[in-house]
């Protein structure tokens, strides 16, 4: 492969048993749900899966399941990029290479602490995508832990002389900068993918290649069928966004409980359990604040209508 095909992928979240242990036997059917639900394919080992509460060995643990179980077409893209020094971050990103994924993620925070100009980024950058040895497409998330590094156009154009470039998970939340981006990889295989539902098919007007983000992990249909039919169908588009941007607000609740929450409504094996949260903050389902139960269950069903009798 040598360019990201458009379209859906959601970021994976990683399942975890009660003691917060990685679910192994849980991943199998958490993919064949993404799949089931049309994704062109999946976003794996990112901070949706709490790669910053997962060590080396889980991370490849993980991949290495995800490969088995995926089915042939599927798309993956891998980070698990959590490292700060150069030489770990190769060898980690080599060890993700050979499982045969179809694209390596970087976070852009892991290049630069925070302060630091663009230039010192774009070094280490270089460095690092020169000692992989490899021509596999490489992408970018602008991930906002710790902190959010954005790319600038001008760095888009940059990294084009220097690696194989393909796709950027875009998290500036900006129509303006997102033009600017589309605008400055024009004529390469660099793509951009929005992570901001609210603004999805205005930035599909613009010319990005479709929607990476946390909310795929809710309705992914809805999604799919928002990046095909917004150029034959504007008002079915039009009224899909209009859904999609309000319950993206979902997010701000308790994420990525709830989604995992969600998705085990379709009878896929997961529990809540996260390790990204607070505990006494985000306290396991059986503890949930009523209402919270209640967002997720209505939106569910609003989704389910939607699908019944605006996709048909």
């Amino acid at each position: 492969m040598t360019t990201i095909p458009n379209g859906v992928y959601p970021t994976m979240v990683t399942p975890f048993t009660e003691d917060l242990q990685v679910d192994i036997p849980a991943l199998a059917p958490l993919v064949r749900w993404y799949e089931e639900r049309g994704v062109t394919g999946i976003f794996a080992i990112c901070q949706s899966s709490e790669i910053f509460h997962l060590s080396f060995a889980e991370r490849l643990q993980i991949l290495r399941e995800i490969m088995r179980v995926k089915r042939p077409g599927t798309v993956i893209l891998a980070s698990g990029h959590t490292a700060f020094d150069l030489p770990t971050q190769i060898e980690e990103a080599k060890a993700f290479i050979a499982e045969g994924i179809d694209a390596y993620v970087f976070i852009s925070n892991r290049f630069a602490a925070k302060g630091e100009g663009d230039g010192a980024l774009l070094r280490r950058m270089e460095t690092v995508t020169a000692g992989l040895g490899s021509d596999i497409p490489l992408g970018v998330y602008e991930c906002p832990y710790p902190y959010k590094r954005l790319l600038t156009p001008g760095m888009l154009r940059s990294m084009g002389g220097f690696g194989n470039f393909a796709f950027l998970k875009d998290t500036c939340c900006s129509l303006d900068e997102i033009g600017e981006k589309i605008e400055a990889v024009k004529g390469t295989r660099f793509k951009i993918f929005n992570a901001n539902a609210a603004m999805l098919l205005d930035s599909l007007k613009l010319g990005a290649a479709g929607f990476s983000g946390v909310m795929a992990n809710f309705h992914p249909r809805l999604y799919v069928r928002l990046c095909q039919c917004w150029r034959e169908q504007p008002e079915l588009a039009r009224r899909l966004q209009n859904f999609l941007g309000m319950a993206s607000m979902a997010e701000l609740q308790l994420y990525p409980g709830n989604a995992k929450r969600t998705i085990a409504m379709d009878g896929v094996p997961i529990g809540p359990h996260t390790r990204a949260k607070d505990d006494t903050k985000h306290p396991p389902f059986d503890q949930w604040r009523l209402n919270d139960q209640f967002q997720i269950e209505q939106m569910r069903e609003m989704a389910q209508m939607i699908e019944r009798e605006w996709l048909a």
